[in-house]
């Protein structure tokens, strides 16, 4: 079992940055690749940002690219989500997932995903 808590969200306003943490259980990143979603008041959970470790690979989704860097520390078994010239519509709960080592990693299928966490709420004011 996994567990993944995140951190960090909270109240912004437009143009400013932000830093999410996700906690998980020890050893999980040698097992999981994992990620960070968005969900938008109203709309579906979408992908932001995956980290690959055996790749040493990160993905972005267009919408955020050069924005958000995602990053990880193993020692503290925590990834992080930087967050940069936020926007409105950068609102919504942000969760991380853990995705188990396969043949492929289907870094922005959010179906993939084994474990979630319960998700940080961001608001940025215009």
């Amino acid at each position: 079992q996994v567990q993944l808590v995140e951190s960090g969200g909270g109240l912004v306003q437009a143009g400013g940055s932000l830093e999410l943490s996700c906690a998980a259980s020890e050893g999980t990143f040698s097992r999981y690749d994992m990620g960070w979603f968005h969900q938008a008041p109203g709309k579906e959970r979408e992908f932001v940002a995956a980290i690959n470790w055996r790749a040493r690979r990160t993905f972005y989704a267009d919408s955020v690219k050069g924005r958000v860097i995602i990053s990880g520390d193993n020692a503290k078994n925590t990834i992080y989500l930087q967050m940069n010239s936020m926007k409105a519509e950068d609102t919504g709960v942000y969760y991380c997932a853990a995705q188990s080592y396969g043949g492929t990693f289907y870094y922005s299928d959010d179906q993939k995903y084994d474990y979630w966490g319960r998700g940080t709420q961001v608001t940025v004011s215009s």
